[in-house]
């Protein structure tokens, strides 16, 4: 593990202002806020001979898992310093791998960015895809007790209004 390499992971999070815990040598967790997704947790680990960022975007989709799945290999191709993966039951995260040279206060800044920039955008689709039936449930327990539907808002259009 490179003290340095933790020098610049540490000035770089401050100097962007984030929230972040360190957990033991070279491992932080690192919660970046979001509009979408209200926020994304991710790890960064200063390895022997990598530096790893993991971040977690969203649980198994409930339904529709090739079409998740399918777009999210479609997302990858677009995407700066990460991909997205899934762990062995079914979660989405979003992972990267690189050289200790590599981590600069630049590129750090720049991995965090499309963590957040893929995680907080691609989230309310990786729902409409995955957990439309759920959706659909919450939506009409909440009219049926009068709940709030303000988080809701965004996922009306899957909403058969009509009948």
């Amino acid at each position: 593990m490179s003290p340095a390499v933790e020098e610049v992971v540490v000035a770089s999070l401050d100097g962007m202002g984030l929230s972040y815990a360190a957990h033991g040598e070279g491992r932080y967790f690192v919660t970046l806020p979001g509009t979408k997704k209200l926020q994304t947790n991710c790890w960064l680990i200063v390895g022997d001979n990598a530096f790893t960022i993991e971040a977690f975007v969203c649980r198994r989709p409930d339904e529709a898992h090739a079409e998740v799945y399918s777009y999210l290999l479609r997302r990858n191709t677009k995407l700066y310093g990460v991909h997205y993966a899934i762990d062995p039951v079914g979660d989405i995260y979003l992972v990267g791998r690189t050289g200790l040279d590599s981590v600069t206060e630049p590129e750090l800044d720049k991995l965090l960015g499309q963590v957040l920039q893929a995680a907080d955008g691609d989230f309310n689709t990786l729902l409409e895809l995955g957990f439309a039936s759920s959706i659909r449930r919450e939506w009409e327990w909440r009219v049926s007790r009068g709940e709030s539907l303000a988080n809701l808002e965004p996922f009306k259009h899957l909403i058969d209004t009509d009948g």
